[in-house]
C-alpha cells in the first residue's frame, strides 16, 4: 500500500514546552504514542509513520497568543477504537480538571454517528477523540 498522502507530522510551537510535554505525554501514551525523539526545545511522539512534535516558540515569537478560532490549526483529532476509550479518556480528563468542551452534546457533540470528547490543551488547541459507531466510516 502506497504511503502517498498519508500524513508524516504536524509540528506545532508552544508557549511552555514543559507543561506540553505533561499535557501530551499523558494523553497520546494513552492512544499507542511513544516519545520519537526529543531535545532541548523540543519533543516528539511516535505513533506507526505518523508523529506529532512540539517546539518551544522562541521569546520573540509568543505574542499575539494562540488562539483556535483565529486562522491556523483549530484543533487535532484522534480515532479512538471503541467508546470504552472514549469513556476512559473522558473520566481521566474530568479527573485531571480538564473542562470537556460542548458538555450539553457530550458525547454525541460531533454527530450521531461519533461517539466523541472535545477538550482543550494547556494552549487551549482543541483535541477531538472520537469513535465512529459505523465501521464504514472510519
Amino acid at each position: 500500500m502506497s504511503k502517498t498522502g498519508v500524513l508524516h507530522h504536524v509540528e506545532i510551537y508552544v508557549v511552555d514546552l514543559k507543561v506540553t510535554k505533561d499535557f501530551w505525554g499523558w494523553l497520546l501514551s494513552r492512544l499507542g504514542y511513544s516519545t520519537y525523539q526529543e531535545w532541548d526545545e523540543g519533543i516528539s511522539y511516535k505513533l506507526e509513520d505518523t508523529y506529532l512534535v512540539f517546539v518551544q516558540t522562541e521569546e520573540r515569537y509568543r505574542l499575539p497568543c494562540y488562539h483556535r478560532c483565529r486562522s491556523g490549526l483549530n484543533h487535532l483529532a484522534f480515532h479512538a477504537e471503541s467508546q470504552d476509550i472514549v469513556d476512559t479518556i473522558t473520566a481521566e480528563l474530568r479527573g485531571k480538571g480538564i473542562k470537556i468542551l460542548y458538555e450539553d452534546r457530550h458525547p454525541f457533540a460531533a454527530g450521531e454517528e461519533c461517539y466523541a470528547v472535545f477538550f482543550e490543551d494547556p494552549m487551549r488547541m482543541k483535541v477531538e477523540l472520537c469513535a465512529y459507531l459505523s465501521h464504514d466510516k472510519q
